[in-house]
């Protein structure tokens, strides 16, 4: 039985010639793409990250809240420069580098010899003026012999004037216009006697007042020259004490640093030789201003080495400077000038280390290591100073 809706259709020849391969069929249509779901990991990474974030956040906003932190801070210590006192060439170096010293210990000996010539030199001068002390002693005795001496002829003198005028009144009683007992030659040289013996007894108390003015003369010249004395003592001690400087001494105890001195070196007085680091250290740090309301004296703060990662030291607010550490600036900014910008200012903060931390870290804590300080100020209230105080 025909199917009533097929109908014939009309065959077409084709135009390919036999023998020619069909063409392939044409491929069937993709179907739609279907719909990305999200990728589950990509969330989970981008949730892990904000809350980083947000954790990192908070723990920001609660350490500013909590605490004061710079990482503006270094340590210091007492660095005593040593040098030399006097000129000299070094013979001797007794020691090196990063060496522990104690205070007094030799650290460098110069040549002896110039120090020795002049000490020598003092000594024969201070014999020769004691020599001329002892002359001087001489001749003070003997012009007090001489002014005793002339003192007693004095006397003598005196006993010869009493009698020629003894002799001259005598005389002049013995011959007047009424008697005439003796010669008027006589007379004549009864007076004379006395002349004299007046002159002489004149003359002999200048020779007093001579000698005790050779007396002053010698014993002015005795103190010169035992002043003299004293002054080349003086000079002696100094020249022994610049003897002693040929040994370069350490001033303090601690550890030897930047040596620079060598044997043969000539040297000069003032001329740095090398440096005593002392183990006492502290830590500078240079807070803000806006940050020292919270900060009080004797406030525990936490210290990290950048060298000693591994320590945590605990040290103590000891001072604060009195000035920020631009005005002790070489070069002050002069805010006068017309082009005024406000900046925050550093104020040093001193900050003491506990005996037990310096004693286990001795020689690892260097002045200059970088740190960072951490101070809590959880009750701020407490902490801040007050208003009336501020002023």
């Amino acid at each position: 039985m025909s199917n009533p809706h097929s109908q014939a259709e009309p065959k077409v020849l084709s135009a390919v010639p036999a023998g020619t391969p069909a063409a392939p069929a044409a491929p069937a249509a993709a179907p739609a793409p279907a719909a990305k779901q999200p990728n589950r990991r990509v969330l989970i990474v981008a949730a892990v990250i904000a809350l980083a974030a947000i954790g990192a956040g908070a723990r920001m906003w609660y350490n500013s809240t909590h605490y004061v932190e710079t990482d503006n801070a270094y340590v210091a210590g007492h660095v005593h420069p040593v040098s030399a006192r006097i000129a000299g060439t070094v013979t001797r170096v007794l020691i090196d580098d990063n060496q522990v010293v104690r205070e007094g210990d030799v650290i460098a000996e110069l040549d002896p010899f110039d120090q020795h010539v002049r000490v020598e030199q003092i000594q024969a001068q201070i014999d020769t003026a004691e020599q001329q002390v002892l002359q001087s002693d001489a001749q003070v005795a003997q012009t007090q012999a001489q002014a005793s001496a002339a003192a007693a002829q004095v006397a003598q003198s005196d006993a010869q004037l009493v009698r020629a005028r003894q002799d001259a009144d005598r005389y002049g009683q013995l011959y007047n216009s009424q008697m005439k007992a003796v010669s008027k030659a006589e007379l004549d040289a009864a007076v004379a006697t006395r002349a004299s013996a007046v002159a002489d007894v004149a003359a002999k108390r200048d020779s007093v007042v001579a000698a005790k003015a050779q007396i002053g003369s010698a014993n002015a010249a005795r103190e010169v020259l035992k002043a003299q004395v004293r002054v080349l003592r003086v000079q002696l001690k100094d020249a022994q004490q610049q003897l002693a400087y040929n040994r370069i001494l350490a001033p303090v105890s601690g550890r030897i640093g930047k040596r620079s001195i060598e044997v043969g070196q000539r040297v000069q007085p003032g001329q740095q030789l090398t440096a005593i680091v002392q183990d006492d250290v502290w830590v500078t740090a240079n807070f803000k201003e806006t940050q020292l309301a919270h900060l009080r004296k004797g406030q525990e703060v936490d210290v990290k080495i950048d060298a000693l990662p591994d320590y945590k030291l605990v040290g103590q607010i000891d001072s604060f400077a009195p000035a920020s550490g631009a005005e002790f600036a070489l070069l002050p900014a002069d805010n006068a000038t017309g082009n005024f910008t406000k900046i925050v200012q550093r104020v040093p903060v001193k900050i003491i280390l506990k005996a037990a931390d310096l004693k286990a870290l001795s020689g690892r804590l260097a002045p200059g290591m970088s740190a960072v300080t951490e101070v809590a100020i959880k009750e701020a209230a407490t902490n801040a100073i007050p208003a009336a105080q501020v002023h």
